[in-house]
């Protein structure tokens, strides 16, 4: 993947090739993204190209499932609107979806208190049983006890802070509550700040949706803290409406997990490593203090 050059050119040459009516719009490269590269397409529309290994994969599954659950969602996603073949220009799928407009959260947290309810109603429309054939994700949707090995790997990124003791009681907590009994559910899968968009302070969009896959709530649940201004956690959980005592635990328990692994890659960018991204270290530890603080 690595020996692409991934740039406007090749985004132009791709679109006047399968998509010709849209190859005169304006593109903009968009910073940020993990697996995939994004330019934006005019106003209403954007260009995803994988840059990974895994990310053809990530897009095909995006490609296949999400136009069937957008109608239900009660935010804007991105939803594909047209497919990129594979082709001599570029060996992969690609994507043409719908822009969601807003600033990523781990640039522009959110700060509006009934965003609460707004991503309980998300997470309401989207926990659905998911049938047979949805995705299984191996490190979003398996029980709390299999990712033990990398546990001790996770901590070290808090080594000596304060929080490192009360922050691994949470995890152990939740690796021993019961597991969840009930169908597995469709799942985001990887809802952290820049997965999700705000405007003026309210969570206004949710995207990359590349993750998702079928499994247990607690996995999405933890956005309550992840995502949410301190002390909203509660009226989430009300608002949801559907979180036993142990899905509430195991939903803390994954939100220090993800709060651990911003941290480290935020720390990761702050020191100029490949795939560090300086903004998800302080979203990292925000995020960290609010699920310890709830009793």
């Amino acid at each position: 993947m690595g020996q692409v050059r991934l740039d406007a050119d090749l985004v132009r040459a791709l679109l006047l090739d399968q998509h010709p009516d849209l190859a005169d719009l304006e593109l903009q490269l968009v910073d940020g993204g993990w697996d995939n590269q994004q330019w934006r397409l005019g106003q209403e529309l954007a260009v995803r190209l994988p840059r990974s290994e895994r990310a053809p994969a990530l897009l095909l599954s995006e490609q296949t499932w999400l136009p069937l659950l957008a109608e239900r969602l009660p935010l804007p996603t991105p939803v594909p609107v047209r497919i990129g073949q594979p082709s001599s220009l570029f060996e992969h799928t690609w994507t043409i979806a719908r822009w969601v407009d807003g600033e990523p959260a781990d640039r522009e947290p959110i700060t509006h208190a009934g965003s609460a309810e707004v991503l309980a109603a998300f997470l309401g429309a989207l926990h659905h049983p998911a049938p047979a054939d949805a995705p299984v994700n191996p490190s979003r949707a398996v029980p709390m006890a299999e990712p033990q090995d990398s546990v001790d790997a996770w901590f070290e990124v808090i080594a000596g802070h304060d929080d490192a003791g009360a922050a691994r009681a949470v995890w152990e907590a939740a690796v021993a509550a019961p597991a969840s009994e009930s169908a597995p559910v469709w799942l985001h899968g990887d809802l952290h700040p820049a997965n999700v968009v705000v405007r003026h302070g309210r969570l206004a969009g949710v995207i990359d949706f590349g993750d998702m896959c079928s499994g247990d709530p607690a996995t999405d649940l933890s956005a309550a803290w992840i995502l949410l201004p301190a002390g909203t956690a509660n009226r989430f959980l009300d608002a949801y409406g559907l979180a036993d005592d142990a899905t509430v635990t195991r939903a803390r328990g994954w939100a220090v997990m993800r709060a651990l692994n911003l941290i480290g890659i935020g720390q990761n960018g702050r020191h100029g490593l490949p795939g560090g991204k300086p903004t998800w270290e302080p979203a990292g530890y925000a995020a960290l203090q609010r699920a310890l603080e709830m009793p």
